[in-house]
């Protein structure tokens, strides 16, 4: 009886301890590279609170710290356009404690602003894509414009008449108009805000005709009637939209204006350390819970290899730099 008491006893240990084992090996050990430091990481915001990269930053942030069992924390440091977060990075120890999350304003930034004291593309070590965004073409209802091509073709009755709004010289609401503009052949007069939201407001007033603007910002106002979706800059419809055709559909040419959104280390962090943090954060965007997250934000969870995220910063940053001189465009 005792002998069956034992090994009853020890079958019940056994097995408990199998299921911690399985259990371990489904959520995964943390790679060593990152855990033998117990200082928190950071993940530097070089906008405001609120915008698309602190939502990624925010919600992939509680999610690394789990896994890797320490502290992560985000930190918005935000002026002169994303540099000076973006920066921050750049002088940071190589050592995988502090990493940028941006967006393709990154490798814009580059060539408007000539008097940088870094490179935003070779000074940033890429670890991974996290997301894609796209930009929708809207206009005021009192434009009465109902189609791209009525736009341009009132564009090229009439330039400079039609006036457009950005939050800033060299955000890609502006540099997206720019290419449609250079693509459609046309001109249109830009009027430049300080932020978002005064450049909506004077959008959502009638003061200014058009903007490009991100799916999430416009869809409520486009669902009130307040503003008027004439084309999708991306190469295929969202389906939060999939009555509003792209640019190329809409016969005014073919504009891609998707932005990326990814996460950079600082140049010469260890490969080991790279390619862990990559691992550990493309577990995470593939999850259904980031989807849920990013969608209603009208963003669109991607992952990818260091150096397949490497490849599309560097064709990015040749893009932009081309239009930038081709508009000659000059960052305030």
């Amino acid at each position: 009886m005792r002998r069956r008491i034992f090994f009853n006893q020890w079958v019940f240990a056994w097995l408990a301890s199998a299921l911690t084992v399985t259990s371990a090996l489904a959520q995964g050990t943390p790679p060593a590279a990152l855990t033998q430091t117990q200082a928190p990481i950071k993940l530097i915001v070089p906008f405001t609170p609120g915008t698309g990269i602190d939502l990624i930053a925010r919600t992939v942030g509680p999610r690394l710290s789990q896994r890797l069992g320490r502290p992560v924390v985000v930190e918005n440091k935000v002026g002169a356009s994303g540099n000076i977060g973006t920066e921050s990075v750049v002088r940071a120890a190589p050592d995988g404690q502090t990493l940028l999350v941006s967006v393709n304003t990154l490798v814009m930034n580059r060539s408007l602003y000539a008097g940088l004291n870094f490179d935003p593309v070779k000074d940033l070590a890429p670890v991974i894509l996290t997301s894609w965004g796209q930009l929708l073409l809207v206009t005021h209802p009192k434009t009465n414009f109902k189609t791209a091509a009525e736009l341009v073709a009132a564009a090229k009755a009439s330039p400079g008449r039609i006036n457009y709004a950005s939050p800033g010289v060299g955000t890609p609401h502006h540099l997206s108009m720019e290419l449609f503009k250079n693509t459609a052949q046309v001109f249109l007069t830009h009027i430049p805000y300080r932020g978002t939201a005064p450049a909506v407001s004077d959008l959502l007033g009638g003061q200014v005709d058009a903007m490009f603007l991100p799916i999430h910002v416009a869809l409520p106002q486009i669902k009130a009637g307040k503003l008027v979706a004439l084309g999708i800059g991306s190469d295929q419809r969202h389906p939060l939209l999939p009555n509003v055709p792209t640019l190329a559909e809409a016969k005014t040419g073919k504009v891609n204006v998707d932005m990326w959104y990814g996460i950079f280390a600082p140049k010469n962090t260890p490969t080991d350390i790279v390619q862990a943090l990559n691992k550990e954060i493309k577990t995470i965007l593939a999850s259904e819970d980031i989807q849920k997250a990013f969608q209603p934000q009208g963003m669109d969870p991607a992952y990818s290899t260091p150096e397949e995220f490497g490849k599309l910063v560097e064709k990015d940053a040749t893009r932009w730099a081309d239009l930038i001189k081709a508009q000659n465009i000059k960052g305030e």
